[in-house]
């Protein structure tokens, strides 16, 4: 139990910063993650129809192909390597940049590529005949996406997206490979400090639990406040 004291007593400041950077991390990757998703989630459901001009029907199908070589890349591999990736090759490039901001940088492709799936599922769930009333409204194709089918998907898919920031609060651990001082990466150099590899993991993983248990509580209570239907989409990951 003292050794537990002692680690809390020596790290408690630097425990806090880091908790702070996790759920930064977590929280600007889901946000922006989410704004760059509902733009690919479109770019995959373009759907090239025959009164189209060839330069529309081309830049259709660069947009969907691009969308969805993206989603199949950054779903298809870990984020600790991405992150290396993106790093030390942007250093090579003559881009000096923070570990936070690649970190952030990391987070929010990572979590579009995820989320992009979840808002895609959701549009594609709703009943074609949503469209077709906002048409017979005078609405354009446009316009019926944005007033109309995009509330809905998001409202359908909220469950899902406040899955993704639970998860990003803990698979931002894995940033400290490139020094991103996160709450794993205090435990770890706690752990180095005093040679008490154990008990510096169970602190953490004991304030991973209660973040993503009170976060976790927090989402639900937003779900019913705003009516989310009660049979989420599956998880995004």
């Amino acid at each position: 139990m003292d050794n537990f004291k002692i680690i809390i007593k020596e790290y408690f400041t630097q425990i806090l910063i880091g908790i702070g950077n996790t759920l930064l991390l977590a929280l600007v990757g889901t946000v922006v993650g989410f704004f760059l998703a509902l733009i690919f989630a479109n770019l995959r459901i373009l759907k090239i129809e025959k009164r189209d001009q060839l330069i529309v029907k081309i830049l259709k199908k660069i947009g969907s192909t691009f969308s969805k070589i993206y989603v199949t890349v950054f779903r298809g591999t870990p984020m600790i390597v991405q992150a290396v990736i993106f790093y030390y090759s942007f250093h090579q490039f003559g881009l000096i940049w923070t570990p936070m901001q690649a970190g952030l940088f990391t987070v929010s492709l990572n979590t579009t590529a995820y989320l992009t799936e979840v808002i895609r599922g959701a549009i594609q769930s709703l009943d074609k005949g949503q469209m077709e009333a906002a048409r017979s409204l005078g609405l354009s194709k446009t316009k019926a996406m944005i007033y109309i089918i995009i509330p809905q998907a998001v409202k359908n898919s909220m469950a899902p997206i406040g899955n993704e920031f639970i998860i990003n609060i803990k698979d931002t651990a894995v940033l400290s490979i490139i020094q991103v001082f996160d709450l794993f990466s205090v435990m770890k150099s706690a752990a180095g400090t005093y040679y008490l590899y154990v008990e510096s993991m169970l602190i953490a993983a004991a304030i991973y639990l209660i973040l993503t248990l009170s976060t976790s509580m927090l989402l639900r209570y937003l779900e019913q406040k705003i009516g989310v239907p009660s049979k989420p989409l599956p998880s995004s990951n």
